[in-house]
């Protein structure tokens, strides 16, 4: 495909068919992924592909229960699990019902059908993560995971199949590192689901250029949009 392409048309895919994904064009999603940056160079991340059944619905049960924590933020009009103003977590606010029955999530509930579902383990040790000491939620590690994962997503849609990132998993670290037997140094970083999509999105939304691009200042002049 067309860089332009790719990169216009990787939505957040969560229905699959039932066509599954040979190990072949899983491989070449994989070596491709692999050339994505991180601190220096030191490629920190692994995957671990769930197959067996057992695995597959142990994940779903994990998910769920980050899914409902999720949902009961969302419920009572809060951005999930986000700092407060000065940039440190403040914990839970007061009006969460973490006890509401949260809605269906259908991706959740019948991710054992999806055709690829892969845990995004990253090594700590790996990271340079030089905003760790400021007086705020410490963002820079992801640099040297995420891109790869971001990756994934490209080079599963240069072959036709669609996918999403989601990070239901990290709440549940501990029962999801016994699962799958990752060593103490290692974090969960995401889950992806890889798919041959019932449909590929065709028309994302997203914010134009000069409203998060602007030259000497936050609210300085933003960059002029391209020529269609």
């Amino acid at each position: 495909m067309e860089f332009t392409d790719v990169v216009r048309t990787t939505g957040a895919v969560r229905r699959f068919t039932d066509e599954p994904v040979p190990d072949e064009t899983l491989a070449r999603v994989f070596d491709n992924a692999r050339f994505a940056p991180s601190g220096g160079n030191r490629q920190g991340w692994h995957v671990v592909l769930a197959r067996s059944a057992e695995v597959r619905s142990r994940l779903r049960e994990l998910s769920r229960a980050g899914w409902e924590e999720y949902a009961a933020y969302a419920a009572a009009g809060h951005v999930p699990f986000a700092p407060g103003e000065d940039g440190r977590w403040q914990g839970p606010a007061a009006d969460i019902d973490f006890a509401a029955p949260a809605p269906r999530n259908k991706f959740v509930d019948e991710l054992e059908r999806a055709p690829v579902v892969a845990v995004l383990a990253v090594d700590l040790r790996q990271l340079a993560v030089t905003d760790g000491d400021l007086p705020r939620q410490s963002v820079v590690g992801g640099a040297s995971v995420y891109p790869f994962a971001q990756n994934v997503l490209l080079a599963a849609r240069n072959e036709g199949l669609g996918g999403v990132l989601t990070t239901f998993l990290c709440r549940r670290e501990a029962e999801v590192k016994e699962l799958l037997g990752l060593p103490r140094p290692y974090a969960v970083a995401a889950m992806l689901a890889l798919g041959v999509p019932e449909r590929h999105p065709r028309k994302l939304t997203r914010r134009p250029v000069p409203e998060f691009v602007t030259f000497d200042r936050f609210d300085g002049p933003g960059l002029p949009a391209p020529e269609k």
